[in-house]
């Protein structure tokens, strides 16, 4: 696993993406970040308070598929599905595995930026 830091042009300011071995985004964040400090932080926070989230399964916004989005005490959308699933199983599925790694990132250290 990798996590990168992108320009986010749409909203402004920096996203994270979490990225799997073969390549493919894996969850991206919903909120912007000012700086990349802060959004590296942002992510890092998310991890330690996993236990904290909230989150689950819902049809794309978009329409045609589902998405599934994870969402802070305050009810603020963190973190979200990189892409929309055809069938909510595979959705769910990808939502139990991000959401039981989270606590595994933490222990890749600067592994997981690439430093």
């Amino acid at each position: 696993m990798r996590c990168q830091i992108d320009v986010d042009a749409r909203r402004g300011g920096f996203g994270w993406r979490l990225v799997a071995p073969n390549g493919r985004a894996v969850a991206v964040s919903l909120t912007p970040y000012e700086t990349h400090e802060r959004c590296r932080a942002a992510f890092a926070e998310l991890c330690r308070r996993q236990d904290q989230l909230g989150g689950g399964v819902q049809h794309s916004a978009q329409g045609g598929g589902w998405v599934w989005i994870v969402w802070d005490a305050g009810g603020r959308h963190v973190a979200g599905a990189a892409r929309t699933y055809e069938r909510h199983a595979t959705c769910r599925s990808s939502y139990d595995r991000f959401r039981a790694l989270l606590p595994e990132l933490l222990e890749f250290g600067g592994e997981l930026w690439g430093d």
